[in-house]
């Protein structure tokens, strides 16, 4: 493993066990949940703290061979440049390479500046 893998700490590696204490569920605790009559399950407060998936979090569902398996929902269905080319209506000279990347900095920064990034 590199120096920069997210299991090292301080260039020593990090069991699997220790992995798996750091304020996290143990292993060994598994927790058990109910379907409600309208289909809906609650996930229990660790794992969403842990996650960061606050109330209106969209989540996908996969149904796997070893059983169900909830990730992130993307926040935009996948497109091709040839799809959306364009789409968005701009009148006025060309801008260049550099004033495109200039203000995509500008934003990058401001939202930064918020907490976005």
């Amino acid at each position: 493993m590199s120096a920069g893998h997210p299991c090292r700490q301080s260039g020593t590696p990090l069991s699997y066990v220790r992995l798996t204490e750091a304020g996290r569920m143990p292993i060994s605790d598994k927790a058990t949940i109910t379907i409600s009559t309208k289909g809906q399950v609650i996930l229990p407060k660790a794992i969403r703290e842990r996650r960061k998936w606050a109330a209106g979090t969209r989540l996908v569902v996969e149904e796997t061979a070893d059983g169900v398996l909830l990730k992130l929902a993307p926040l935009f269905v996948p497109s091709r440049p040839e799809d959306v080319f364009g789409m968005l209506r701009y009148s006025g000279p060309p801008k260049t390479i550099e004033e495109m990347d200039a203000a995509i900095t500008t934003e990058v920064k401001r939202r930064r500046a918020r907490g976005r990034y």
